[in-house]
Parts: C-alpha cells; sequence; structure tokens
C-alpha cells in the first residue's frame, strides 16, 4: 500500500517539516511477543504507519481514530497492534506477537498530527536463546542437547581432569529453528564432564559428576549435591534414574513423592539430601540435578546400606530384661 492512498497523510507530509531518527535497535525473542517503541508530539488527528523498510509492506495502519488493516502484509495479520488508549499520549509503539525469524529486519514508524510529522526507524534482530541443556549418561554414552535455539548454536564440551575426547555432533533444522545434540563415549568412569552450548549473546552449561560411593551402616545419612550459584531454580533428586524423591522450584518447598514422603528427613540450603529409616532397599544409585538461569549440575552418589552391629531398640529392650532378673534373683536370695 502506497502512503498516499491516505487523504490525511499526504496532506500532512506536504504541509510540515520531517523530522527522522535513525539507527535503533531492538532484541526480539522467538514465539514471544515484542514492543517496537515510537513516540511523537501529542496533536490531534493522529496518523500512524508501520513499515518494513525497505520492502515497503505494511505492517500496521492507524487513521481516522481506528486501525486500517485492510493493505496490511499477510504475515502480519493478527500479529500487531497498538496502544490505544495511549496514542493521545504519543505512543505509536507496536505489539508484534509470535515473533518469526522472518521478522528480522528494519521498520519504519511515521507519525502525524496537525502539529507535524516524524519518521524513526528500528532495527529488530531476533534470537531464541539457549534456555536448557540436558546432560545424561547411560552406559558409557554421555549425552548432551538442546532444543528450539537461534541463531546457530556451538557446541562444547570439556572434563576434569582435561581429556581428549571425540565427538559426534547433530544439528537440525525446523523452520530455521535449531535443534543440537552431541553424544561422545566414556572410557572412563573418573571424569566429570560439562557441556557448554552458546549462541552468540547467551550460553548455558551442563556439568555430569562422576559417581562417589557412600557407605552407611545407620539408617540416617545425608548425600551431597554440588550446589549452583544462587539463585537456584530448580532441583530435582531421583532414585536409580527412574524414582523421583522430591522436586523443588524456586524458594517454594519441596514435594516428596508419596514413597519417599517419610524418609525424607530434610533438603538443605546447598540441595544435600538427608534420608532416615534406610533400609538395604533403598541401595543404589541417588542423583541430584540443580539448575539456576545459567547452568545444570548432575551428581551422582552409590549408596550402600550396611548391616549394623545391632538395632538400638532391641539391645535396649536386652539391658533392661537383664536387669529385671538380675534384680529379681537377688531379691529371692535375700
Amino acid at each position: 500500500m502506497a502512503l498516499t492512498k491516505c487523504p490525511v497523510f499526504a496532506v500532512v507530509l506536504s504541509t510540515f517539516l520531517t523530522t527522522f531518527n535513525r539507527g535503533d535497535a531492538k532484541v526480539c525473542h522467538i514465539m514471544e511477543s515484542c514492543i517496537l517503541p515510537c513516540s511523537f508530539k501529542p496533536g490531534d488527528d493522529a496518523v500512524i504507519h508501520w513499515i518494513e523498510d525497505p520492502s515497503k509492506t505494511p505492517v500496521h495502519s492507524y487513521y481516522h481514530n481506528q486501525d486500517q488493516l485492510a493493505h496490511q502484509g499477510p504475515r502480519y495479520i493478527g500479529r500487531t497492534s497498538l496502544f490505544k488508549d495511549q496514542i493521545s499520549r504519543g505512543n505509536a509503539s507496536l505489539l508484534l506477537r509470535r515473533t518469526e525469524v522472518q521478522d528480522k529486519g528494519t521498520y519504519k514508524c511515521y507519525t502525524s498530527t496537525i502539529t507535524g510529522n516524524r519518521e524513526s526507524f528500528i532495527n529488530i534482530d531476533v534470537e531464541a536463546p539457549v534456555r536448557e541443556v540436558n546432560i545424561q549418561k547411560k552406559e558409557n554414552i554421555i549425552t548432551c542437547s538442546s532444543e528450539g535455539i537461534y541463531p546457530k548454536p556451538k557446541l562444547t564440551w570439556s572434563t576434569n581432569p582435561p581429556s581428549n575426547v571425540t565427538n559426534k555432533e547433530e544439528l537440525e533444522t525446523v523452520q530455521q529453528i535449531y535443534n543440537i545434540k552431541s553424544s561422545l563415549v566414556s572410557d572412563s568412569v573418573a571424569l566429570d564432564y560439562t557441556c557448554t552450548i552458546s549462541n552468540g549473546r547467551r550460553a548455558r552449561t551442563a556439568s555430569w559428576y562422576k559417581p562417589t560411593s557412600i557407605n552407611v551402616s545407620n539408617t540416617e545419612t545425608t548425600i551431597p549435591c554440588k550446589a549452583t550459584d544462587p539463585p537456584r531454580t530448580r532441583l530435582v533428586w531421583t532414585f536409580n534414574q527412574s524414582q523421583i524423591i522430591l522436586n523443588q522450584t524456586g524458594d517454594s518447598p519441596y514435594t516428596a513423592s508419596e514413597t519417599w514422603e517419610k524418609l525424607v528427613k530434610a533438603v538443605l540450603e546447598s540441595g544435600d539430601l538427608t534420608l532416615q529409616y534406610l533400609s538395604s532397599d533403598h541401595d543404589g544409585m541417588y542423583t541430584c540435578e540443580q539448575s539456576n538461569d545459567e547452568e545444570t549440575r548432575i551428581t551422582n552418589s552409590i549408596l550402600r546400606i550396611e548391616n549394623s552391629s545391632g538395632n538400638p531398640a532391641l539391645i535396649a529392650g536386652i539391658v533392661v530384661e537383664l536387669q529385671y532378673y538380675k534384680t529379681l534373683f537377688k531379691n529371692w536370695r535375700i
């Protein structure tokens, strides 16, 4: 749609000096809403045109006190709106919903009132940041993956202690959005693995720590968890990589599963887990997964419950009973 199709626009353009503002930049997240800012000097008979530059595709138009969308570009239908209650105050900002990769580019905001007109330009860049990195180990294969990323991500591995690792990487795209996955063969059980995925602006890491063995001879113990820097956003404890013991989100109280509710005595600030009333049925692998906004740490502990030398309650009962018979025998002799 040529702008001259709007009579009000044509008259204003020929009468008033246009003020230009070029060079502002904005980063929008894919599939989220994004506000493209634009302001003007308030006045009567407001005209607003948002235009994709340099294609001249109409994005959103407003005049005669209402939206004028008959010539709106097909890609923008149902995705744009103005803040109409703020137009009288000079706000011509555009709300763009469900941001797409194709929205990347330059946009022109043209505003006009009886007091003058103005053009401003804004450069839009789009991204889908790395929000979560999953790392898991099955037998001797350790895998790191993440989905829904833009622009093209990069994945790197590191180990502690340092070692040479060879990985197989898979990269796929769905509507220009990237999914990335990398696997490597773990030849040593004595290594900690860290995977980092970045896409330029943001990086996230996930670490998998080698299992440690814990032998206990009583029915209560505390299992360690590698703490992340605060604030912690998520904590999950599992048993044998299948049973959920508990989970916790942010500062909310933890929620234990019905099976483990009576066995969980406490969750420490560090994420360490204290269990009670343990038996040989609870031998196995305990995994702590702790996350914040930048990283995930997975700690594994192998717990072995050793037979106690005696049940404290049973021993106490025997002592009391022996004392009873000792007193009875003494009285009988008298």
